[in-house]
């Protein structure tokens, strides 16, 4: 039997991979990942913002001492010669993790509007990284901003990060768009060599002892996964590109559901969160016991079985589902 899979160019032993998450801060922890069955692993966060502020912080150090200090020319580091602290320890995080597992490693970067803080996919490359997720988590507040110029902001990071580095990059972005077939297009024509699918926007709480607004971390459910399956089974075969499916993939059977719709590869964070590393372990067995059971010879047989293009009714994707649902329901 044949687990294997091809994800953007890297061919993986099998299709599971554990998202970016807290689970690749350890070495220790990444290594039983890799022992349990992870074919990848995506990293945890670089975030814009955690480039951009020490940035600043540098500017307005250099800046506020530039006269007090004249005549000390070397009292502050030089701005090639200074580092930043996040970046500089997630580019070593890289290295060690490369060279402490003989898998794959995806570095992430989280970020939105354009910028310096998108040199570092190059410096994420140099470390050693095998592939780039850019994470682009943006919500749109501005009601003079159209959806055409998100889409663009969103389209105009992909090529600057293209632009930077060599290695394959996927794009993982969430489903708040009006005509997402043809943005999913547009972003591979861009540059993504995969479409990561979705993410999940942390919606805030309000606490109503003091009235204030906070934020709200809730680990995924498995009813999640029907979004991107569903867009999954009907971008198959209509992108030029790897798909993986993400947010509420909990079980075997809910990985052998994102397969059969079409995706290359499915990625996994709440699930290990909760039960630990040897749940990896746990959903590969089921996996390889379901294709034995329906005599599945390999992993891209199963792929897109079940997609738009290939269930005899595709009209279960669209709005005649949503209508034989609605009717379904008896008081």
């Amino acid at each position: 039997m044949d687990l294997s899979t091809t994800y953007m160019g890297l061919k993986l032993k099998n299709p599971l991979v554990p998202s970016a998450s807290p689970l690749s801060y350890k070495l220790d922890i990444a290594k039983q990942l890799e022992d349990n069955g992870a074919s990848a692993l995506v990293m945890y966060s670089l975030f814009e913002e955690q480039i951009t502020q020490e940035m600043r912080n540098l500017d307005h150090t250099l800046a506020t001492h530039s006269e007090a200090f004249a005549e000390a020319l070397n009292y502050f580091p030089e701005p090639i010669e200074y580092k930043n602290l996040h970046a500089e320890e997630y580019l070593e995080q890289i290295y060690r993790l490369k060279s402490s597992l003989d898998i794959p490693i995806i570095a992430s970067l989280n970020g939105v509007s354009a910028g310096g803080w998108m040199d570092y996919a190059r410096k994420m490359q140099q470390a050693g990284a095998d592939a780039l997720e850019l994470n682009i988590y943006y919500m749109a507040t501005d009601p003079a901003m159209s959806s055409k110029d998100v889409e663009e902001n969103y389209l105009n990071d992909i090529r600057t990060v293209r632009h930077a580095c060599g290695i394959p990059i996927s794009v993982k972005v969430g489903p708040y768009f009006s005509a997402f077939a043809n943005f999913a297009v547009r972003m591979v024509a861009a540059g993504a060599d995969a479409l990561v699918l979705f993410n999940r926007f942390y919606q805030p709480d309000i606490n109503l002892s003091d009235l204030t607004v906070e934020p709200s971390l809730h680990f995924s459910s498995e009813f999640e996964k029907r979004l991107p399956m569903r867009w999954i089974a009907i971008l198959y075969g209509q992108v030029k590109a790897s798909l993986a499916a993400t947010t509420g993939v909990h079980s075997s059977e809910d990985a052998i559901k994102m397969l059969l719709c079409g995706a290359d590869v499915a990625m996994l964070a709440s699930t290990l969160l909760k039960h630990g590393p040897n749940k990896l372990q746990n959903i590969l067995d089921g996996l390889e016991q379901w294709m034995i059971d329906y005599e599945y010879e390999s992993v891209e047989q199963m792929k897109g079985s079940m997609s738009y293009q290939n269930v005899a009714e595709p009209a279960a994707f669209e709005r005649a589902n949503y209508l034989r649902i609605l009717q379904s329901f008896k008081i």
